[in-house]
């Protein structure tokens, strides 16, 4: 047997042991039992313990090799140390982030009616008003800057009507449990897979507004620079708007000191067009990940960086 085919078979072995009942079942425990401690800590203490474990497990695993590759493509003109801290700094976000979802509703501090007055900051709060009394479908995108969740979570609480695609756990009992909070929170929910076309049509048609992360890699998808490379992204965005002929909005949310966030939503961007009037797909998409590339440059600490986007 060659190395290649023994590495083959312990990785369908770890497949079906991931997929027993058993086995589930106890991930399900634990990932319920770090929750309920995560709970007994507070926001606070979770947030500060989490970001310090993630910083320092993060100098040991692969993914900080690929990061830092990443970097250096990204912004030749930074030094190692620099590119080192910007990594930490996105060690340390993505570790907030996974506590934070534990404490989501006391986080996110909102009036609608008085929206000066919540610890959460609003950047373009005509656009949320405007689009919930459109009646029109609508398209927002969003990328994975500091906690990403937060913007469904701010949407509802405006009363905006956004489907959410989102990846759903291959845990069954981890999923039931995420779903239950994230429609608690958030509203409308459809994993993304078999099926969800036909739910994100169905909401457009229906007058809602869709919400989808667009930063990753997307097989298949047209070829558009990002941070001076080419990248295969993912054309939803530019394919809906031409289809529906509908707005599109960027939306981001940017973590600040103290546990706050400051959550900003672009006016509808002007999508370039073909010979024929409709929205050009290729392009769209360009346009959409050159202002993902915008607000990472801003922020580039806040952005997640393990992923291998550049392939």
């Amino acid at each position: 047997m060659t190395r290649a085919e023994r590495r083959r078979r312990r990785k369908e072995f770890g497949k079906r042991l991931l997929r027993s009942p058993a086995v589930n079942a106890v991930i399900a425990a634990t990932v319920r039992g770090a929750i309920g401690f995560v709970r007994l800590l507070g926001p606070k203490k979770a947030g500060w313990l989490s970001a310090r474990l993630t910083r320092f497990v993060g100098r040991f695993v692969p993914e900080s090799k690929l990061a830092l590759a990443n970097l250096a493509a990204a912004f030749p003109e930074k030094t190692e140390a620099e590119r080192r801290a910007i990594l930490d700094g996105a060690w340390e976000s993505l570790g907030h982030t996974v506590v934070e979802y534990v404490h989501l509703d006391q986080l996110i501090d909102i009036d609608p009616l008085h929206p000066e007055r919540g610890r959460t900051e609003i950047e373009g709060l005509d656009q949320f008003l405007a689009l919930r009394e459109d009646g029109k479908p609508g398209i927002i995108f969003s990328a994975h800057l500091a906690n990403w969740e937060v913007l469904a979570v701010v949407a509802a609480r405006f009363g905006l009507p956004v489907v959410a695609l989102f990846r759903m756990p291959s845990n069954n009992r981890i999923a039931q449990d995420l779903m239950a909070r994230r429609e608690e929170l958030m509203g409308k929910l459809v994993a993304s897979g078999r099926g969800a076309t036909f739910e994100v049509a169905a909401a457009l048609d229906r007058g809602e507004h869709l919400g989808l992360l667009t930063d990753q890699h997307h097989t298949g998808g047209p070829r558009v620079p990002f941070f001076g490379r080419p990248v295969s992204a993912n054309p939803l965005v530019a394919r809906l708007a031409r289809q529906y002929d509908c707005p599109v909005h960027g939306a981001r949310t940017i973590r600040l000191p103290d546990g706050r966030f400051r959550v900003e939503l672009t006016p509808p961007l002007d999508m370039p067009r073909d010979a024929e009037g409709k929205i050009d797909v290729a392009a769209g998409t360009a346009l959409v990940m050159s202002v993902v590339e915008g607000w990472v440059r801003e922020h580039p600490d806040q952005w997640l960086w393990l992923h291998n986007r550049w392939r």
